[in-house]
């Protein structure tokens, strides 16, 4: 990367031109701040019991080296538990990983999907994808290892089956809370098999007795189709789908 980050709105987009991963230690807490997180954490699972307190990887740091051009995440292994402390007042920041795919279709559109009732973010609409889990211990935190995991999620949650091999990472953005997200772009599809896939995927859900992570999809073609959606979204959706759009849906023109 050669020229420091494009902001959009509140939203910083990162061209991964390079990168590098450090692993550190997370954030310290006192007594007091433990306290407050468990409380927050145990008040949000009452409310919703699907919660869960997953392995998941925390942003300690982003910093953009210029001389390099290099984008360096400074990170630790931590759980969903520790994001209860945005709600504690003067505790210390706590900034997810999380990896994301933009689904293309063959009419030049892109998948969209809206999280269902019993997720943490219900009736949002976002791009399909998740947060990203620690590597197991001795192994590394790299691009393979989240394109692995976008891959996975994209099966997960539209029953789209893309081999991580096909899939392209295709921008970094920083958002609310410091968040970190590592967007990869898959080969196109028809809609018309994405809308199949996902019906799929729902009713096999639905049969074993599951919630599926999302109860709809919308294949868009602009910010004003985007727009029209209605419901909540996650604060780069706007951002990203403007700069598909600006690049004609090609990596390559970035």
């Amino acid at each position: 990367m050669t020229e420091p980050p494009l902001r959009s709105s509140h939203v910083e987009l990162f061209e991964p031109h390079r990168i590098r991963f450090v692993e550190g230690a997370g954030p310290r807490l006192s007594n007091e701040e433990q306290l407050a997180m468990n409380r927050v954490w145990d008040e949000a699972v009452q409310a919703n019991s699907s919660l869960f307190d997953g392995p998941a990887v925390t942003c300690t740091r982003l910093d953009w080296e210029e001389r390099t051009g290099t984008l360096v995440l400074s990170w630790a292994r931590s759980t969903y538990r520790y994001r209860a402390l945005r709600r504690v007042p003067g505790a210390p920041p706590v900034s997810s990983v999380f990896v994301c795919v933009l689904q293309a279709a063959d009419d030049g559109g892109l998948l969209v999907g809206r999280m269902s009732s019993s997720t943490a973010a219900p009736g949002r609409w976002q791009l399909p994808g998740g947060s990203m889990e620690p590597p197991h211990h001795g192994q590394p935190l790299d691009v393979t290892a989240l394109r692995d995991h976008a891959a996975r999620e994209l099966l997960e949650e539209t029953g789209v089956d893309t081999a991580p091999s096909d899939l392209t990472l295709w921008l970094i953005t920083r958002g609310e809370h410091g968040n970190i997200g590592f967007l990869f772009l898959a080969p196109s599809r028809p809609a018309e098999l994405l809308h199949q896939r996902f019906a799929a995927l729902v009713s096999s859900e639905t049969a074993l007795g599951h919630d599926p992570e999302l109860d709809r999809i919308a294949v868009i073609h602009s910010e004003n189709e985007l727009a029209e959606l209605a419901g909540p979204q996650v604060d780069y959706l706007d951002p990203v789908v403007r700069r598909y759009v600006e690049t004609a849906c090609s990596p390559t023109a970035l």
